[in-house]
């Protein structure tokens, strides 16, 4: 195997999930190896030239994880991103998307943070956990993943933060990136980035368990019930419309009621595409929610634009400053428009 940097450090924080999981006397898998156990089933990472450490900062299925886990990793990440290379992160795949995408959020520094998981467990044939975490400690090595904030690696394949889903139940190629594809393959042992992202999207807080976002997909046939039940609960919603957001007519009196209260984020529930701006008119449609005071997600599918939304709100900002953000995290607006600093690559 070819190797990246020689000399380079890694730290890699184990969270549990699948990837850790072991058989248990009552039936199934559960989380039980710890971070030292997964490395010491990956092939080739003696041979790969990086020095490695590693912490157990969780050991749970990836969706008993919290907002506070996640926030309590990026603030123990950055004190030691000044002594390493980069740092990698094994998690349950259930909430990788999320997980990566707050991370992101909340990273500043130029080092790489990868993510990475396995869909099969290692008390299966063709368990992926070992592959899977040399590709992530690779891609953190790599000088070539500076500056590009958090990254999930899976498959050999290079993946933004801000677009990976996780689009099948059990498939090894689960996660995929509806809005622009792969940002680059690992091969013969190599990161390799044939896009790159142009700016960066950092918030200056942690979102609290406390802030309370819900997502709401749009049904056929929905009269609004939900949203008007939720309506006294919730900080802020996330609807997932129709297509390229739209809604049942009877749907718009409780989101035009909801709005004037919180923020409402408007996106679609496909998962890939933009949410339009002025294609349609009836009532129920995207420009006729937007002019309702509901703020577009753009290409942020709803549990990206829940992740944000969380985040956004814990900085206490404005309407305003939260459908400027969105505009900009959102892919629709320029980018210089985010509220807060963008250029990271003069950092440690």
């Amino acid at each position: 195997m070819t190797t990246v940097e020689t000399g380079s450090r890694v730290i890699v924080y184990a969270l549990g999930g699948t990837i850790a999981m072991s058989s248990t006397l009552s039936g199934g898998v559960a989380p039980a190896l710890s971070a030292h156990d997964l490395l010491a089933a990956v092939p080739g990472l003696a041979e790969s030239g990086v020095t490695v450490e590693v912490q157990d900062f969780r050991r749970v299925p990836g969706a008993s994880l919290t907002l506070s886990d996640i926030s309590a990793l990026a603030t123990a990440i950055s004190e030691r991103l000044t002594d390493v290379d980069g740092a990698v992160i094994t998690q349950g795949t259930d909430t990788i998307e999320e997980a990566a995408y707050l991370l992101d959020l909340l990273h500043a520094g130029p080092q790489p943070i990868i993510v990475t998981g396995a869909m099969r467990a290692p008390t299966l044939a063709g368990a992926d956990g070992p592959a899977n975490i040399l590709a992530a400690i690779l891609t953190a090595a790599s000088p070539h993943a500076r500056n590009q904030g958090v990254l999930v690696v899976f498959g050999d394949e290079i993946h933004a933060a801000r677009r990976v889903r996780k689009t099948h139940t059990t498939s090894p190629a689960t996660f995929q990136s509806p809005n622009g594809g792969p940002l680059g393959y690992l091969v013969e042992g190599r990161p390799r980035l044939l896009n790159r992202l142009t700016h960066r999207t950092v918030v200056p807080a942690e979102p609290a368990d406390s802030i309370r976002v819900a997502v709401v997909p749009v049904a056929l046939g929905d009269d609004g019930t939900t949203v008007r039940l939720l309506g006294d609960h919730v900080d802020g919603l996330v609807l997932a419309g129709f297509g390229a957001g739209h809604v049942p007519s009877d749907l718009v009196p409780a989101l035009e009621t909801l709005c004037a209260r919180v923020p409402v984020v408007l996106s679609s529930r496909t998962g890939g595409g933009s949410v339009l701006a002025a294609t349609y008119g009836f009532p129920g449609s995207e420009r006729d929610l937007l002019a309702r005071g509901l703020i577009s997600a753009g290409y942020l599918d709803p549990y990206k634009a829940r992740i944000l939304l969380l985040t956004l709100l814990a900085t206490g900002c404005d309407h305003s400053t939260i459908a400027t953000a969105f505009g900009a995290a959102g892919g629709i607006a320029d980018p210089g428009t985010w509220p807060w600093p963008t250029d990271f690559s003069q950092g440690n």
